[in-house]
């Protein structure tokens, strides 16, 4: 059987994935350094993979904020 990749992840691996503790990740959601999650139905709330790998290899930057970017 094929592994599934998930499309969408909870707390706690959304913050496994960029190797931080969920308390970690939680003050970088609320300081606004992180995204708030993406999908908030019925209770669920997650986060998508694709914005937290955007994230994690650099290109999450808006494209307004890209230029004041120094390496």
């Amino acid at each position: 059987m094929a592994k599934i990749t998930p499309l969408w992840v909870s707390e706690k691996t959304a913050a496994a994935m960029l190797d931080m503790s969920r308390t970690e990740f939680s003050k970088h959601v609320n300081s606004g350094s992180l995204p708030p999650a993406q999908l908030r139905r019925n209770g669920i709330i997650r986060w998508s993979v694709a914005a937290l790998e955007k994230i994690a290899d650099g290109s999450a930057a808006l494209p307004d904020q890209a230029e004041d970017i120094e390496l």
